[in-house]
């Protein structure tokens, strides 16, 4: 179920926008990938080394950006128990309080993902014979997108920005599915009345 349009910064709709179709043809890069080596091991009997670190390194590509695009768009993993039994003000806090943890996460992941490029850079992987800090740079432009749709939600929040006003109005998602099938639902019980 998507959410209306709400108040964004236009550069980083564009930005997130692209990180969206990046991994997106990461994700189909990697299927031509894994396909072209079950096809050279199991009919040519020859598989290439290249193709298993190639395709984990473009899932860790589109696993980092949509994950991005996850906390851009609110559709990251939360626990929204309590957002049902808190008045507005206090699901505002609760919010906030997700977006500091999200921005802090990011930021780990910046800092951490910095020091194992740094640390695998002088090694070459053999198969790609690029260096080995290239298996964690997702991690590092992964994380500096986190950083920043996080900062953008904070910051519009701080300004009064109704970023959460279409959270709150929606349903919560363990229902959302059953209420867009409702039509669906009340048909099938007239016909079964009818039926009777």
């Amino acid at each position: 179920m998507h959410s209306p349009p709400q108040p964004h910064v236009p550069v980083l709709t564009r930005v997130n926008t692209l990180a969206l179709y990046v991994a997106g043809v990461g994700l189909v890069a990697m299927t031509c990938i894994v396909g072209w080596q079950v096809f050279c091991r199991y009919v040519l009997n020859d598989s290439p080394s290249w193709t298993e670190p190639g395709a984990v390194m473009l899932m860790s590509w589109f696993i980092m950006l949509g994950a991005a695009v996850g906390v851009r768009e609110n559709n990251h993993l939360g626990f929204d128990v309590l957002l049902y039994v808190v008045p507005p003000s206090g699901k505002a806090w609760l919010r906030m309080i997700s977006d500091i943890a999200i921005l802090l996460f990011g930021a780990g992941m910046v800092w951490y993902g910095g020091k194992l490029v740094g640390l695998t850079w002088a090694t070459t992987l053999p198969s790609l014979g690029i260096s080995g800090g290239w298996d964690y740079v997702p991690l590092v432009g992964g994380g500096a997108l986190v950083v920043l749709f996080a900062l953008e939600r904070i910051v519009l929040r701080l300004r009064g920005a109704p970023i959460d006003d279409a959270l709150d109005k929606a349903a919560p998602a363990e229902i959302a599915v059953e209420l867009e099938s409702i039509e669906d639902v009340r048909r099938d019980a007239a016909e079964l009345d009818r039926t009777r």
